[in-house]
């Protein structure tokens, strides 16, 4: 049951059998039931909770559902759901993306006095510090430091050979010292004249080879298509062995370490 105001001030009762279309008149009688004229202002009906709008664009009026107003609302909350579900997507990728590794150049002079050039990568996020050594000849190696794993690996240039070893206390220092100084600078240059120096000799063990396979990330990637070896420290070839490979390694506490490996017999 509602209500309508026609266009000469005259509220019309009436039981609509169906809905209501825009614009449609009352002219059937089983429309309609009743009439009182009335100069009052048209108001509201109010039924089982439900609010008709009375409108008068014509010469008779036609009825709003509230559901309008619900409609609208209930979409402006969804509009308003989806953007805060957007912002926190963007938040935690931004959270949660990896900060890119740092590279650090430094520049030192070699035993010989000639200038070594050597660029440090810094990844913070997985603990992995990563040298690449170029040599006077031109010869570039790489040198990678898995703290996490506690382990160190040494690949010559241009050959496929992988030499592990395990970190100790020195090496820990050493790398720990390069983070820091990464936090502040990206290019260092260690005068020659106020360097230490130490060389530390490895033993190749042959008989220890290692399946690539087996090896952790990021070791695997560098060394997959290599041969690979586990070393052990060692005083010096001695006048049997020749040393196979040296590499110098500076590091920002103005430390260099010259590290050369040599076959041990099986």
């Amino acid at each position: 049951r509602g209500y309508l105001a026609n266009g000469f001030g005259c509220h019309v009762c009436f039981r609509a059998r169906g809905r209501l279309d825009h614009g449609e008149k009352l002219t059937s009688p089983g429309h309609a039931h009743g009439c009182v004229r009335s100069s009052a202002k048209p108001r509201n009906a109010r039924r089982d909770g439900e609010v008709l709008e009375l409108l008068s664009d014509g010469p008779a009026g036609f009825a709003v559902h509230g559901e309008t107003l619900e409609t609208t609302a209930v979409w402006g909350s969804l509009t308003a759901l989806l953007l805060v579900v957007i912002a926190l997507s963007i938040t935690g990728y931004m959270g949660f993306r990896q900060p890119e590794p740092q590279v650090v150049r430094i520049t030192a002079p070699d035993q010989t006095g000639v200038l070594v050039n050597q660029s440090a990568q810094v990844d913070k996020h997985n603990d992995v510090v990563t040298y690449s050594v170029t040599s006077h000849r031109n010869h570039t190696s790489t040198v990678m430091f898995d703290i996490k794993h506690g382990l160190i690996c040494y690949k010559p240039d241009n050959q496929e050979t992988c030499f592990l070893r395990k970190m100790e206390r020195d090496d820990y220092e050493n790398v720990n010292t390069l983070l820091d100084e990464s936090k502040q600078v990206s290019q260092l240059w260690l005068p020659g004249n106020e360097t230490q120096r130490h060389t530390e000799f490895f033993g190749v063990l042959g008989g220890t080879h290692v399946d690539p396979s087996t090896l952790q990330e990021p070791l695997h990637t560098l060394c997959r298509e290599s041969s690979v070896y586990w070393t052990r420290r060692a005083d010096g070839p001695g006048k049997q062995r020749l040393i196979y490979f040296c590499i110098d390694i500076c590091f920002p506490s103005n430390i260099c370490v010259s590290v050369c490996f040599y076959y041990l017999p099986e």
